[in-house]
């Protein structure tokens, strides 16, 4: 959800992330460099308890002196799949939001709207082009703008899970070959396929961190089957759409602990599968952050990933 307006202060270069999730602040700052990995030269978990946090981290942390950039909770918004329409880009947004209005439990005039292009193979003519439109409410976004102009903390953008976690998936690209992307958190679970920075597919799985965790042997069992079909379905769907594109491997987000999901899902899938570490893709400064840390920054990181021209 791109913001158009910036403030006229300079900011210093890299974005900061300022998530404000029900049960702490997280903040992260990272910058990209033309060499080597990208650098986490801060970041922050600001627990919540008296609703004066947001002033309390900006405080702390001199937030006015950044780029920030914050991210809209899963239930929050809705990306909607939807045909290309046919019109000239300034009549776009216009086109789109026609196109969804149906499918929003509200009314389209009470949206907040952005578009993110899925990128139409060349080679392939009579494809089909499609975009994600990305709608939230109204209220919902002016209520965040408002809490960070309370705080005066300059936002300039508001970002969504699946860009965030396709900024990361980047990273571990290799040449001319898409990637997909698994990750838990505690409100469910996020897939995401991507090539060459753009994300094409992205399916919310209704299965939150604390229901792998908590569950007994064989509920678990049951839930990584849906794991398992969820992503064969969408394997599918990919590569019916996107011939042209070779996936090279599938990333299981960090986890606080392994429950087997890795070889499960290596025993279902014929793609490989892999457990990152943050740390092999990103310079943290200071010591470093474990896998706990990076669970719960992930998508925090992946938001202050972003490119400088994207909008969205």
């Amino acid at each position: 959800m791109h913001m158009a307006w910036f403030s006229k202060k300079k900011s210093l270069p890299g974005w900061m992330v300022v998530s404000t999730d029900t049960d702490a602040i997280r903040l992260a700052r990272v910058e990209r460099s033309m060499q080597g990995k990208p650098k986490v030269d801060l970041w922050g978990i600001v627990k919540r308890n008296d609703g004066a946090e947001l002033e309390q981290a900006a405080n702390e942390y001199k937030l006015r002196h950044y780029r920030c950039g914050t991210l809209l909770r899963s239930a929050e918004y809705q990306l909607l799949m939807v045909d290309a329409p046919n019109v000239p880009r300034e009549e776009l947004k216009a086109a789109i939001r026609w196109r969804v209005k149906d499918l929003l439990d509200y009314h389209v005039d009470d949206a907040t709207m952005d578009v993110l292009d899925i990128p139409v193979d060349n080679e392939a003519p009579g494809k089909s082009h499609y975009m994600y439109a990305v709608a939230a409410k109204n209220e919902i976004v002016q209520a965040q703008i408002a809490r960070f102009e309370r705080a005066k903390i300059p936002l300039q953008v508001i970002d969504i899970l699946e860009t965030a976690q396709r900024n990361i998936a980047e990273l571990y690209e290799t040449a001319d070959r898409g990637v997909g992307m698994l990750t838990f958190d505690r409100a469910g679970g996020l897939f995401t396929l991507s090539y060459k920075g753009e994300l094409y597919l992205a399916r919310k799985l209704d299965l939150s961190w604390s229901q792998l965790v908590g569950s007994r042997e064989n509920q678990r069992q049951t839930y990584f089957e849906r794991i398992g079909v969820e992503l064969q379905r969408s394997l599918d769907h990919f590569e019916r759409q996107y011939q042209n594109i070779a996936l090279s491997e599938l990333l299981l987000g960090p986890m606080p602990e392994d429950l087997g999901l890795l070889t499960f899902l290596s025993s279902q899938l014929y793609l490989p599968l892999r457990q990152i570490d943050l740390a092999d893709a990103l310079e943290f400064s200071g010591d470093g952050m474990g896998v706990e840390k990076q669970w719960q920054m992930f998508h925090v990181l992946g938001a202050a990933l972003r490119a400088e021209a994207k909008a969205l």
